[in-house]
C-alpha cells in the first residue's frame, strides 16, 4: 500500500544508527546516503529520515504509529531490544500478544530518537 515514509530527524547519524539497529533486526540491510537523506529499502518499500527541507525544527505526530513487519515473536522482540540499545525508549504496553477482536498479533512500541512512535508487528498465524 505505501511506497515509502520519510522521517525528519534533529541527528542524522544518531537516526542512521538506530535504524540502522532496528531494521537490521528485521533483515534489512543499513540505510544509504543519498546526501541530504538516508534511505532503506526493501521490493515493499522504503524509509527515509533527513532534517526537514524547510529548515525548521522535525517533529512528530501525536497519535501517529509506523508499524515494520516482523517475520516471528522473536524478532519483534530483538527489533525493540536493539532501539532500545540504540537510542530509543519503549512505550505502550510491554512487548507481547494482542487479541484486537480480528486476530492475534504481536506488538512491541517504541519511540526512536525524535520521539515517531514506531511499532514491531506480527501477526499470528489463525490456526495458532
Amino acid at each position: 500500500m505505501f511506497s515509502h515514509v520519510m522521517l525528519g530527524c534533529s541527528d542524522r547519524e544518531r537516526s542512521k544508527k538506530f535504524y540502522d539497529a532496528t531494521l537490521g533486526a528485521l533483515g534489512i540491510k543499513p540505510g544509504q546516503d543519498f546526501g541530504k537523506s538516508d534511505w532503506w529499502m526493501t521490493r515493499e518499500g522504503s524509509l527515509g529520515i533527513g532534517q526537514p527541507l524547510n529548515g525548521e525544527p522535525c517533529s512528530h505526530g501525536n497519535g501517529s504509529t509506523i508499524g515494520f513487519r516482523a517475520e516471528s515473536p522473536e524478532q519483534v522482540d530483538a527489533w525493540h531490544a536493539a532501539g532500545v540499545a540504540n537510542g530509543g525508549a519503549s512505550c505502550e504496553d510491554p512487548p507481547g500478544l494482542r487479541d484486537a477482536g480480528f486476530g492475534k498479533m504481536y506488538l512491541a512500541y517504541l519511540r526512536d530518537p525524535d520521539g515517531n512512535k514506531l511499532c514491531g508487528f506480527y501477526r499470528v498465524p489463525a490456526d495458532q
